[in-house]
């Protein structure tokens, strides 16, 4: 890897120096060469073995500056004013053959000042769960970290479950820079250290910020800008997730990042039955980060945001506030056109305001027949002919919803052919099943990699039918459907 690190020129009250825990006998279980490829990393040469010794930490790469870095948080509403990298070492800093940086992160490689008596480590399990349904995220459209690399340590880590494989999974993400990294220093008070932040994550992930100040004969503010940013880049993100049933489970501000990015897999999960109040997260006792409330939750957390840049906005708090405030007061809007936009793109249309009416009308039938949520909108198209379908069943509000979106579909002028091609492009026919995630989590720890490898194919053409690997479109049964996810922890 030619690594290029600019995080670590940071002040070091930014991050940790740290190392990984040496492991007795670790051993490569994935190795994403397409994702080496479009990082530019050239790593052809290396043996699996010695892939396992970089990806655990125990071998470092020439130009390596492994640190951990610190962060605040909202977590559940409670604000917590440390957390940081309990369990994650970063490596460096690659720049693909395209220009574009990205973080090369080790995820349960041993302890950091920031494990708050955790260990560190990783069970097998989530290493499993976070490269499946990262990969799956990015195939599926949706902006997330992606998955370098699994490795199994050779050793047992120690639960509630009991004893455990350990594993570290490799991630590489846009940066790991979070909300709660601001949180962080603003609740410090450092206004130092806010600038240097700001200033940092502006260069990295919106220079145009830069360039329209510099090109300006106006005084724009680079904060208010920055929110800007990050508002339309996270209300994007989670518009996305909606569109797809995904419910992330912990969206605290040390899981939601400037760059727009999704981050940290740990109790997420897609639907199978659509229910708007749907919760996953077994520490979600309350439902904060249920389904629907996904969509005043990420206007929650930039809040949380315009709090850290009030310094970096004016002497004048009232003022610096108000034009917060007015930013902020936009994102109900922002929301609503990006979750039109693509949720009418489903039913194969064109976005207007009228089709909101139509997708809340077939999202509450949905709830109220107990349809799987990725097959419904996959089976929509065998209506376009008018005939009955056995997926729906013909109640008047179904009939209602068809009346209405055929009549829209008439304003497209197009044929029932473009029509399917255009939802099937948006409506994927294989999403990482939580059954499925379980089995092959299962699978691997008793060292059969089988079903986690056949998840990693199906799901780089979720759009796609493949006869081979249909088994993993269709939805659980009763006795096999996962109630609960965990964070692994």
């Amino acid at each position: 890897m030619n690594f290029d690190n600019t995080y670590a020129k940071l002040p070091i009250n930014f991050f940790a120096e740290v190392s990984a825990q040496e492991f007795s006998n670790p051993s490569l279980l994935a190795f994403n060469k397409d994702l080496a490829e479009e990082l530019g990393l050239d790593l052809k040469d290396m043996s699996p073995e010695e892939l396992a010794l970089v990806f655990s930490g125990q071998t470092l790469l020439e130009g390596s500056q492994p640190l951990s870095m610190v962060y605040a948080a909202h977590q559940f509403g409670n604000f917590v004013p440390q957390l940081g990298d309990g369990r994650a070492m970063l490596l460096g800093e690659v720049v693909n053959p395209q220009g574009k940086r990205f973080d090369v992160q080790l995820k349960g490689s041993g302890p950091t000042p920031f494990s708050r008596n955790g260990d560190g480590l990783s069970a097998l399990g989530p290493v499993i769960r976070e490269y499946i349904v990262s990969e799956a995220m990015y195939h599926l459209g949706v902006p997330a970290t992606r998955s370098l690399a699994a490795v199994n340590t050779g050793d047992y880590v120690y639960r509630r479950e009991g004893e455990l494989p350990g594993g570290v999974f490799t991630r590489v993400a846009a940066s790991h820079i979070r909300i709660g990294t601001f949180q962080y220093f603003a609740n410090k008070g450092n206004l130092e250290a806010l600038i240097a932040l700001l200033d940092y994550s502006i260069a990295r992930h919106y220079p145009e910020i830069n360039e329209q100040i510099k090109e300006s004969n106006e005084a724009l503010n680079p904060a208010l800008m920055f929110l800007k940013s990050v508002a339309k880049a996270q209300v994007s993100l989670v518009a996305k997730w909606m569109s797809l049933g995904f419910i992330h489970g912990v969206m605290n501000t040390d899981n939601t990042t400037v760059s727009g990015e999704t981050i940290d897999f740990g109790p997420c999960a897609f639907m199978d039955n659509y229910y708007s109040n749907k919760v996953f997260s077994s520490i979600d006792s309350n439902g904060r980060y249920s389904y629907t409330n996904q969509t005043s939750i990420v206007g929650w957390n930039l809040c949380r945001l315009a709090d850290c840049l009030i310094p970096l906005m004016s002497k004048d708090r009232d003022d610096a506030v108000k034009l917060l405030n007015s930013e902020l007061s936009q994102i109900g809007a922002l929301f609503k056109q990006e979750w039109l936009q693509i949720m009418s793109a489903k039913f194969g249309l064109v976005a207007k305001s009228e089709d909101e009416k139509l997708i809340n009308s077939f999202l509450d039938y949905m709830e109220e027949e107990q349809l799987d949520f990725t097959l419904s909108f996959r089976n929509l198209t065998e209506v376009l002919d008018g005939k009955e379908s056995e997926h729906f069943h013909e109640t008047e509000s179904f009939k209602k919803i068809k009346e209405n979106w055929f009549s829209r579909l008439k304003e497209e002028d197009l044929t029932n052919k473009q029509v399917i091609e255009k939802m099937n492009k948006s409506n994927p026919l294989y999403i990482p099943r939580n059954h499925q995630v379980e089995r092959a989590i299962e699978k691997a720890n008793d060292g059969d990699l089988s079903v986690f490898h056949e998840m990693n194919k199906v799901l780089k053409q979720p759009f796609t039918y493949q006869e081979e690997l249909d088994q993993y479109s269709v939805p659980p049964e009763p006795e096999q459907e996962v109630k609960a996810t965990f964070c692994g922890t």
